[in-house]
């Protein structure tokens, strides 16, 4: 057992390094092309403005903060984080940021960011669930919680987490001039009324439909491993 977890140590550590060296490779080119770059309105497809670097640089800036929250809280809050789930983190932004700003797969893929905000949302409900059971099996706070009562704080810490991503959005385009929030198509049309929530709803939906699907996994595992754990009490006494 211990040797298996040393492994899955060795391979978050890997992993860890790679997403790191990108990240802070990509913020350095995105810095550079930023300065080289043209101002104002691209005026053939595929061609990047400094707007465009702006938000490559934000991502890349943040990416590299972001990547070592896990061993933050882990250090700060004295709890632990399954490698699984950090690796799958790491995995993730890679993808978001790498992949989809640098790489500029958000284009490229089709549903590339609906991908992205479905596989966030089963992370972090599945992180949700890691914390609150976590809690719920320490001795000293004395918690006994229901699986429908962990279901439902998994549930909401996911889509508040979502929110708030689309907050980050919002205020990065009103700010900074980008297009996270994409109400302007790859064309140079500015989307109005209904048109401009689109992106907008679409990814809340998204984080919605799959925070379900890992919430009703967990709740049925928490279902099961409680009644294991009654018929195994009746059974001793």
């Amino acid at each position: 057992m211990t040797s298996k977890m040393d492994k899955y140590e060795k391979r978050k550590k890997i992993i860890f390094y790679i997403v790191l060296t990108l990240l802070v490779i990509s913020l350095i080119y995105s810095v550079i092309m930023f300065i080289l770059a043209p101002s104002g309105v691209a005026t053939i497809q595929g061609e990047r403005v400094k707007s465009d670097y702006v938000l490559m640089v934000l991502q890349c800036l943040v990416g590299t903060i972001v990547i070592f929250l896990p061993k933050e809280v882990e250090n700060r809050f004295q709890i632990h984080i399954p490698n699984g789930i950090e690796i799958m983190y790491f995995i993730f932004l890679f993808c978001a940021i790498y992949l989809g700003e640098v790489r500029d797969f958000y284009y490229r893929i089709p549903y590339w960011d609906v991908i992205l905000h479905g596989f966030s949302a089963m992370m972090l409900g599945a992180l949700g669930f890691t914390l609150v059971d976590y809690l719920n099996d320490t001795e000293k706070l004395n918690l006994k919680l229901s699986p429908f009562f962990v279901s439902f704080f998994a549930f909401c810490f996911s889509i508040t987490a979502g929110v708030v991503w689309e907050i980050y959005e919002f205020l990065a385009d009103g700010f900074l001039g980008t297009n996270m929030q994409k109400f302007i198509t790859a064309k140079g049309e500015v989307l109005i009324g209904r048109a401009a929530l689109g992106d907008t709803m679409k990814d809340i939906i998204v984080d919605t439909l799959g925070t379900l699907v890992i919430v009703i996994i967990g709740y049925i595992t928490l279902r099961k491993r409680q009644e294991n754990h009654k018929k195994e009490k009746n059974a001793s006494s």
